[in-house]
């Protein structure tokens, strides 16, 4: 039986849930200069370096004239808020530490923004170090002591706005298992990456040659699957030995498809790469030390320990792991592609790639670097180039930082495609309005787009079945493209009030409602009591109706009928729409089902993909459902942001996580404990329940403030305490609201 572990609270008067707490109680932690926590950060053929940059490496360049500036604030006892902060930087060491900035000394600034402070000191210069430090006063007005200090380099050519990232960087990893059979050594590194190797081999002769062979997928007899299928990957290479001990680097050939004109490249500082678990090395017969093979995993920094989740069901528990490291895995080439096979970045693999990342490590330059890329790459499905404005919106609300949609506000206004609208609310690519200036303004180099609603469609690529679109029914009119059109105007309308465009923000707002009208004249069937695929088609399929639920279009009186048409369709869709589907799942309340997807042990499953062999997240459920498919798209890794966001249910309310939900889903488990990192600080939560009660631990970041909603049950009556404490909690549309919950750690039991 598991111990359920309850996290420490801290008793406080519920005449005040929030306290304030104490300066010297503040610590200022995890500097940041435009979202980078290691702003100082840098490689030498990809092995992070310390010391002054130098020509034979990369290093992190800060190109922007006003650099955002960030911390976050921990503080032992409930209520740590900040009232104001102090900068100083300098392009002298010495001078920071003795608490001069000659570059910049903010003074004391009446504030309480801690991610996102422009810098406003004197100009910084190009190819310059700087070092800055920062302290706050809190709600009470007492001072914390000053920041550890941090330092950064600026570009050779600064900009107005730039998005900084990081380099690629290695890691050397030892195999977790060497075996001999026969003439063979067989290698197994636990997990695939995409990597280099390199062994360490002794001839006393000179003229031997080796086979070595590497691969992602195994025979039922140990030995590495020589044709894989697919784009499941395997390499053969010969080794020709010098006399004596010597350490060889095995070059990669490059693969034709996935270095073509479209494809991202590997930076020359990195080399080729291969996604490869096992090798085996044929014809060495002298011994072989795990140091002497070593495979370089190449990835984006990833912080291994910035999110944790553990439940009571051990499926979950490893398709979370799965899932995690997918991220890490596929972080390789420095912008969002979709797998090994083309290595192109698609929207729709970036969007899901977004959140999924934001879900497992506090990092937010990758995904804004791979969705500025796709503005100007765009891709050719309709859905997809409104998924832009969806990951816009998703950069500005996870980091709370508008100057991405600013720089990029026109772009952003031309994927919502408001040029194939007609006059009843709905856009259409089949009406003779994809014209060559549209084309041009979404920055498409083909001549139209393309409906697609989900991959593969019915017959493909020998696959098993009809295809992952439920049979939608493509019509002149797509519910589906239009749900997409529907939240990509809410979003932008938005972002333009945000950006001060209130006349764009007013009419984006005005289209979105004409089309959710048109969503419930031209679409819903009251008599199947579910969403059509268009308006020239009786045809429902589980597209149309999950992203109706998942993206506001269905109104609280059908929302039932919705979703037992939802579940009577199982997961008739792929990994990519598997993602709406759960979105939709939880946004109508049901756990339980929501569970039995991500836990379920069927063919079309996560937990299917490690029962494959897989450690990567795969393109499709199965080999079967895509003979063609790869072993490391990062697309199939769901609920690496499905189990934070709507599982657990912790979400951002307001931009930077000022404020955030926390409206725990958890379903049937018994308990369910995670680290959620947000720009802010860690978010702690654990749940556990039983017939008689629901306890909760919940840990809220300095700077921020939480909602908690509970689920009403038949089972309890909604006495809620906090903290020891009784409190009154209001219903909402189903749910039990607590009052804001500052920083601090509590323990809510009902």
């Amino acid at each position: 039986m598991h111990k359920f572990r309850l996290s420490p609270v801290f008793l406080l008067g519920l005449s005040s849930i929030a306290l304030a707490v104490h300066a010297q109680d503040i610590q200022l932690l995890n500097l940041s200069v435009d979202h980078l926590q290691y702003a100082d950060f840098q490689v030498v053929n990809g092995y992070p370096a310390t010391g002054s940059p130098s020509g034979a490496g990369q290093h992190v360049r800060i190109a922007n004239k006003q650099p955002a500036l960030g911390w976050e604030l921990t503080g032992a006892k409930p209520g740590a808020a900040q009232s104001a902060y102090r900068i100083l930087v300098s392009d002298n060491p010495d001078s920071v530490a003795d608490g001069v900035g000659n570059i910049w000394d903010s003074g004391k600034v009446d504030d309480d923004e801690s991610t996102n402070v422009l810098y406003r000191g004197q100009p910084l210069r190009p190819n310059t170090a700087y070092t800055w430090r920062v302290m706050v006063w809190d709600g009470e007005g007492k001072p914390t002591p000053w920041s550890p200090i941090r330092r950064f380099w600026t570009a050779d050519t600064l900009q107005d706005y730039q998005t900084a990232y990081y380099p690629l960087q290695k890691t050397d990893e030892t195999p977790s298992r060497m075996v001999r059979v026969g003439q063979a050594l067989r290698v197994d590194f636990a997990r695939a990456s995409f990597g280099q190797l390199r062994l360490t081999l002794v001839s006393d002769r000179g003229w031997d040659t080796l086979t070595v062979r590497l691969g992602e997928a195994l025979n039922a007899d140990g030995s590495i699957n020589r044709k894989p299928g697919g784009t499941i990957r395997y390499a053969e290479y010969q080794v020709p030995l010098k006399r004596g001990r010597h350490t060889y680097f095995l070059q990669f050939k490059p693969d034709r498809r996935n270095t073509g004109p479209s494809a991202v490249r590997m930076p020359a500082y990195i080399g080729e790469v291969l996604p490869f678990r096992y090798v085996e090395v044929e014809g060495y017969k002298e011994e072989l030390a795990a140091t002497d093979i070593i495979r370089s995993t190449v990835h984006y920094p990833f912080d291994d320990f910035a999110a944790h989740f553990e439940s009571s069901d051990t499926v979950l528990n490893a398709v979370w792991e799965l899932c995690k490291y997918s991220m890490k895995a596929t972080s390789f080439a420095g912008i969002y592609v979709d797998g090994d096979r083309e290595r192109i970045p698609y929207e729709a693999d970036a969007y899901i790639n977004q959140l999924s990342h934001y879900g497992v490590d506090r990092e937010y330059s990758l995904a804004r670097r791979s969705h500025e890329y796709l503005l100007r790459h765009a891709t050719w499905p309709t859905e997809w180039i409104l998924q832009s404005v969806l990951m816009a919106y998703n950069d500005y609300v996870y980091t709370g930082d508008v100057r991405s949609v600013r720089t990029h506000y026109a772009d952003l206004k031309a994927k919502l495609l408001l040029p194939l609208r007609e006059t009843n609310g709905l856009i259409s690519t089949k009406r003779g309005k994809q014209t060559p200036a549209l084309m041009k303004a979404i920055h498409y180099q083909g001549d139209s787009l393309r409906d697609i609603v989900d991959w593969p469609h019915t017959g493909g690529f020998g696959m098993v079945g009809n295809g992952e679109t439920d049979g939608f029914v493509f019509t002149t009119y797509n519910a589906v493209v239009n749900a997409f059109h529907y939240r990509a105007l809410r979003n932008m309308a938005e972002l333009a009030t945000t950006l001060g465009e209130d006349d764009d923000g007013e009419l984006f707002g005005k289209k979105a409602d004409e089309t959710y009208r048109a969503f419930q004249t031209l679409l819903w069937d009251r008599q199947q009591k579910s969403y059509r695929d268009g308006v020239d088609t009786e045809h429902a399929s589980l597209h149309t109706n999950m992203m109706a639920m998942a993206f506001g279009l269905v109104p609280e009186k059908n929302k039932k009928a919705v979703m037992d048409f939802i579940r009577s369709r199982g997961l008739a869709c792929s990994v990519y729409g598997s993602q709406f589907l759960l979105d939709a799942v939880y946004e109508a309340g049901d756990g339980n089902y929501g569970l039995s997807l991500l836990a379920s042990q069927a063919d079309r499953s996560w937990y299917n993909m490690i029962r494959a062999g897989s450690t990567v997240t795969m393109e499709a459920w199965d080999n079967k459902y895509k003979p063609n498919q790869d072993w490391n798209h990062a697309w199939g890794a769901v609920p690496a942001n499905a189990i934070p966001r709507k599982l657990m249910g912790v979400e951002p309310l307001q931009p930077g996580w000022d404020t955030f939900r926390v409206r725990p889903q958890i379903g049937s488990l018994e308990w369910a404990t995670i680290k959620v990192p947000t720009i802010k600080g860690s978010i702690i939560l654990s749940c556990k329940q039983s017939d008689s009660a629901y306890e909760m631990q919940l840990t809220v970041p300095g700077n921020t403030s939480a909602r908690v909603e509970l689920p009403l049950s038949a089972k309890r009556k909604p006495r809620i305490t906090v903290n020891g404490e009784p409190i009154k909690a209001d219903e909402v549309n189903g749910w039990l609201r607590l009052p804001p919950l500052a920083a601090g750690s509590y323990e809510v039991v009902f």
